[in-house]
């Protein structure tokens, strides 16, 4: 009998009395790989437990073993795309199935929402993970570079134009338009998740590049303690440029308003993770003075190739 069979585990929707225990196994659970000294300081600050549950509690999965929380996944849907993420087990109790049991109800999620392209970001230099995730159809593509920069831009900076600024009746427009940006990358990729998250929870904002009268792109921005950034940092989770926009300049100066926002929110440091596949938009990362922190690996279901490729200036990084 395999551990996955004999490992008297049940998974659930976690509940929000579960959301110190999820935290504190998660860091825990990295902390641990890593090797801190003490792996429950991993991510400082910063939060991804409880933003990503008060995001869409019905897509969150918890691992139960004798009425106690053991292990968690968030699991995320951008219209056609989903991801996994992050998925942690208690480091007492690994090498049990625990985690092959969180990912089977999570690959049951990825085909109910019918998504045609689905992923996760996990260590490249562990054989385990890509062992595990590889039985469920995920394959190891391109590497994930963790980027950042220090912040040289002016906290008085006042042109960038801020999701969070617009009135009302236009938010939805900007949604539509938002939309159509993502959507000429990928078809049916819609990030509005993301946008409505970090203005409802007040993470940060998400800023807009106009070009004229159009939206050329946008950039959906964490900051500061309690988002998924920590103090004093900045963290791009999500932006791209529209596909007949899309060029070196117009993706610098994409760049050059999210360090302006970092700026005035009082951020010191720039974090952005770009899949290597999409070469230009690594490669002007780099000229922005950007260095990679660490590095990962995408893996993708079916090894399809989704929308990292060439000539697509999008960042993120599915963690």
């Amino acid at each position: 009998m395999s551990d996955i069979e004999s490992c008297p585990v049940s998974v659930r929707q976690l509940q929000e009395g579960d959301l110190d225990s999820a935290d504190r196994i998660f860091r825990l659970a990295f902390g641990t790989f890593l090797g801190l000294p003490n792996p429950e300081d991993f991510s400082g600050d910063s939060d991804f437990v409880r933003t990503r549950w008060l995001a869409n509690p019905a897509a969150t999965l918890g691992a139960e073993l004798d009425e106690s929380l053991v292990g968690s996944n968030f699991v995320t849907r951008w219209g056609s795309v989903g991801f996994l993420g992050p998925l942690t087990v208690h480091p007492s109790f690994w090498e049990r199935g625990i985690a092959k049991k969180l990912l089977a109800p999570t690959v049951d999620m990825f085909n109910d929402w019918q998504v045609t392209h689905a992923g996760l970001f996990t260590f490249g230099h562990s054989p385990k993970h890509a062992a595990l995730y590889q039985k469920f159809d995920f394959w190891p593509r391109f590497l994930t570079m963790i980027m950042s920069k220090p912040v040289v831009g002016s906290s008085t900076a006042m042109e960038i134009v801020r999701f969070s600024t617009l009135l009302a009746t236009d938010k939805n427009s900007m949604l539509k338009e938002c939309f159509e940006v993502t959507d000429s990358i990928y078809p049916g990729l819609d990030v509005e998740h993301e946008v409505r998250a970090v203005g409802d929870q007040r993470l940060g904002d998400t800023v807009l590049l106009i070009d004229g009268s159009r939206l050329a792109g946008f950039a959906v921005c964490h900051c500061g303690a309690g988002s998924e950034a920590g103090s004093g940092v900045c963290y791009v989770k999500f932006a791209v440029l529209k596909a007949s926009l899309a060029d070196e300049q117009t993706f610098e100066k994409l760049l050059k308003h999210c360090e302006e926002f970092a700026a005035t929110a009082g951020a010191t440091r720039l974090i952005a993770g770009v899949n290597t596949s999409r070469t230009q938009a690594y490669r002007s990362m780099l000229a922005e003075g950007f260095r990679t922190e660490f590095q990962g690996v995408a893996m993708q279901r079916g090894n399809e190739i989704g929308y990292s490729r060439e000539g697509v200036y999008l960042i993120d990084d599915w963690r």
